[in-house]
């Protein structure tokens, strides 16, 4: 291999979104939230790729879609230093952290098999305890999980 060949080339997006520093072990539920099975539009995904910051990172493109700002918090859930890029004419014109709202309503279940949300039709509500490390508690019976363990309702 020669020196030029080090590293493979992804074409630019004209328009789209950019979501890089996810990490690793959640770049496929990252996948899954956004929907992304279902778009028609060019999508590339990288996992496991070299990170200065976290040592191994994955990174999503997708062509000509920009996701709402509701569907980018659930990434917080699971990857919290992930980061949105928003590109239009090959320029980035936006790049932000994903948000971590306060409390979240009907986005996560609860883990608790008692839980009166897995019983009644009602919306969930956790409150998030810790950003860092991303735990959240139910509202309704307190019973309290990391990030990384949560269901995220589709």
């Amino acid at each position: 291999m020669t020196a030029d060949k080090k590293e493979l080339a992804v074409a630019a997006l004209r328009n789209g979104t950019v979501i890089d520093h996810i990490p690793s072990d959640a770049l496929f539920r990252a996948v899954r939230i956004l929907g992304i099975e279902s778009l028609d539009k060019s999508v590339t995904i990288g996992n496991n790729l070299a990170s200065r910051r976290f040592g191994r990172k994955g990174i999503i493109k997708v062509a000509d879609v920009e996701f709402a700002e509701d569907v980018l918090n659930r990434i917080a859930i699971i990857a919290p230093t992930a980061m949105v890029n928003v590109i239009r004419d090959y320029e980035v014109v936006e790049k932000r952290p994903v948000a971590l709202p306060d409390v979240l309503v009907g986005i996560v279940r609860c883990g608790n098999p008692k839980c009166v949300t897995n019983h009644e039709p009602m919306a969930t509500r956790f409150n998030v305890v810790d950003r860092e490390n991303v735990t959240l508690r139910c509202h309704y019976c307190n019973h309290t999980f990391s990030g990384t363990e949560a269901e995220i309702i589709q």
